[in-house]
């Protein structure tokens, strides 16, 4: 029997908790339960509102992909979003509104879109279209005037995937959801990460970890002497900030050894036919007067 998998649950239930504005009353403005649809009903036959028990032969929600033919089970992997008409962040926020949106995010293929097959909305309650991942359709029946069909391929479905990051996106951007990026189970992993890394002090196991570290110590207690630690390559950075100190006041250039060495290696051939002829005349004058003297 077709049944409605956890995590397109989790999706209804996440637009009825921020679009569904008065949960006591039914009106039109509002996101009604009897709007959010997953499951066909019973004598609807093929497409992704059924599972395997009431599929077709040649079923396109089968047959098309390889993410569908693999993932086939009684799941449905379909959501139906109906009207609604609400005040956020100073605008007037309605089903179309939302169908682009959704629609743009699909098409700029976003992260948390990409287990999405396709999308039939109206962009102004008249004209049907139709977003196909798979680029085969491009329109749907007029009922999609007054709601928005959402397809999953079916794999994602089977692996059981979170498909709320979407729309808990769009509830962000309206101004509805103020974190729209992380699940009360990803929250409360980041508090845990946050705590353990901003108290080092060795009352949590990261802080046992650093201070382990930093004294040179393994896990059971015993000191480290197979690799440097942070004590002592802090000790090694010391010593080499004061040797480093000691050179840089010190001139490391000695131009008589410098002169020798070169002219060690010259010939007096090497020397005269080195130096210009001018002078040349100007140094063997001066020579001549020092052999005189």
């Amino acid at each position: 029997m077709t049944r409605a998998p956890s995590n397109l649950l989790a999706v209804r239930s996440l637009l009825l908790t921020y679009l569904n504005v008065d949960p006591d009353t039914v009106r039109t403005a509002d996101l009604e339960p009897a709007e959010v649809g997953i499951v066909g009903d019973p004598a609807h036959r093929g497409g992704y509102h059924c599972g395997s028990d009431r599929v077709v032969t040649n079923d396109y929600s089968v047959v098309e992909s390889p993410r569908d033919t693999a993932g086939l089970t009684l799941d449905a992997t379909a959501l139906d979003v109906g009207g609604f008409d609400v005040r956020s962040a100073g605008r007037t926020h309605t089903l179309p509104s939302f169908s682009l949106w959704c629609v743009g995010q699909c098409a700029a293929n976003a992260a948390d879109t990409r287990d999405i097959r396709e999308i039939i909305y109206s962009p102004d309650g008249t004209t049907v279209k139709r977003w196909d991942r798979l680029g085969k359709r491009t329109s749907g029946d007029d009922s999609h005037r007054w709601h928005t069909h959402f397809s999953f391929f079916r794999d994602a479905t089977k692996a059981g995937r979170d498909q709320r990051p979407l729309f808990r996106r769009y509830l962000s951007s309206i101004g509805l959801l103020e974190d729209n990026d992380m699940t009360p189970e990803e929250h409360t992993w980041l508090a845990t990460v946050h705590k353990n890394l901003t108290v080092l002090d060795g009352r949590n196991p990261v802080g046992q970890i650093y201070t382990r570290m930093a004294e040179g110590r393994d896990d059971t207690g015993a000191p480290v002497t197979g690799h440097p630690n942070l004590k002592s390559l802090g000790a090694q950075l010391t010593a080499l900030q004061a040797a480093l100190t000691v050179f840089s006041g010190r001139d490391f250039t000695d131009e008589p050894a410098v002169v020798q060495g070169v002219l060690s290696g010259l010939t007096p051939e090497k020397i005269a036919a080195a130096i210009p002829p001018t002078l040349a005349k100007q140094v063997a004058d001066e020579l001549a007067r020092r052999l005189v003297v």
